[in-house]
């Protein structure tokens, strides 16, 4: 008898030291993180990896990632957010623009001559959502957003000096305002992801293309375009998109509270910052490798940009009306995105 009380006893003993030492387990989450860019990209390499190393050296381990760049879970970018806000994966970085109308207000900051600088500008952009917009985010949990640096043009075939030279060529644009503003110009607007580039360029689909110098090595267009056109450094440039940093709300929701605060920590306006500073701080390198190959790369004087900013006006008139049609008060919204930008200046 003795004996067998002795073995219940320490049978629930053991049952309840387990406990703990479940609980603390349970604590223990694995992410999975998935974006369109390519591993060797310099946003993988220098902002998403950085950022998940970051969240499981604060969380002591308890916080792992599964990161799969290159659309590896499947799926096409468009899809990504909603990966995220279904639960297909926990964590995405990808362009909302890619899914045309459906973040109208936050389209603002994708504007012709809006930016200047990627870091300010995307403190200004996270400001400006958290105020005008946030209910176009409240399926997920909104981590950070930020734009890119300065867009630029790049031509496969022949050089883009002046606006002019645009009519009639087909260019690739990432946005919805992004091809309004190429079709402003002239050209002949072909919306695609970025991931399509280097097949489009390669098989004549399109002549050029807009982005920013720093994705211009992971997708080869250095090697597929000969020239190369750019807004002098300082002034406001021709485009650039917004991205989004969102996680899945069911699944933050369940994180432990102070892992929650480990990914509070990692998110937000400071956050939205630092990606814009890094992904502007890979221009050079970009811009380098089209200097390397000996490509030609023209930058636009005052009076070649004034024409840009003339004839895309209408794109910012465009928006505006929409904005109105849609209930919202257009005007407003564009004066205040581009007071928020003056606002925090040029990084």
């Amino acid at each position: 008898m003795i004996h067998r009380r002795t073995l219940v006893q320490g049978v629930a003993a053991a049952t309840l030291g387990a406990a703990p030492l479940a609980g603390l387990a349970q604590q223990r989450t694995t992410l999975k993180f998935h974006t369109f860019m390519q591993p060797m990209s310099n946003v993988w390499l220098s902002m998403h990896k950085p950022w998940m190393e970051a969240v499981e050296k604060d969380s002591s381990g308890r916080i792992r990632f599964e990161a799969y760049p290159a659309m590896q879970l499947g799926g096409t970018p468009a899809q990504l957010y909603d990966q995220a806000r279904d639960g297909v994966v926990d964590i995405v970085w990808t362009v909302p623009g890619y899914t045309a109308g459906r973040f109208p207000r936050t389209e603002a900051f994708e504007l012709p001559f809006m930016m200047n600088h990627a870091e300010a500008t995307s403190k200004a952009l996270w400001d400006y959502v958290q105020t005008q917009a946030a209910d176009e985010f409240k399926d997920v949990r909104l981590l950070a957003l930020n734009v890119h640096g300065p867009g630029t043009l790049h031509s496969a075939r022949k050089p883009i000096t002046r606006a002019a030279d645009l009519r009639g060529m087909k260019v690739r644009g990432p946005t919805r305002q992004a091809t309004k503003m190429l079709a402003s110009l002239g050209a002949i607007p072909v919306g695609m992801p970025l991931p399509g580039i280097p097949d489009a360029l390669s098989k004549g689909t399109i002549e050029a293309c807009a982005i920013p110098w720093e994705v211009v090595p992971a997708v080869k267009v250095h090697e597929l375009a000969k020239f190369h056109s750019e807004f002098a450094p300082g002034s406001p440039a021709l485009y650039t998109n917004v991205f989004v940093l969102a996680m899945n709300k069911a699944k933050y929701e369940g994180l432990a509270p102070d892992l929650k605060q480990v990914i509070d920590a990692r998110s937000g306006p400071a956050t939205s910052a630092w990606l814009g500073r890094m992904q502007q701080a890979n221009d050079a390198p970009g811009r380098k490798a089209a200097v390397d190959r000996g490509n030609r790369i023209h930058t636009f004087s005052a009076a070649e940009a004034q024409e840009f900013i003339g004839l895309s006006a209408q794109v910012d008139d465009a928006w505006v009306a929409d904005m109105d049609r849609l209930g919202y008060p257009g005007k407003a919204l564009l004066d205040r995105a581009r007071a928020l930008i003056a606002k925090h200046g040029r990084g």
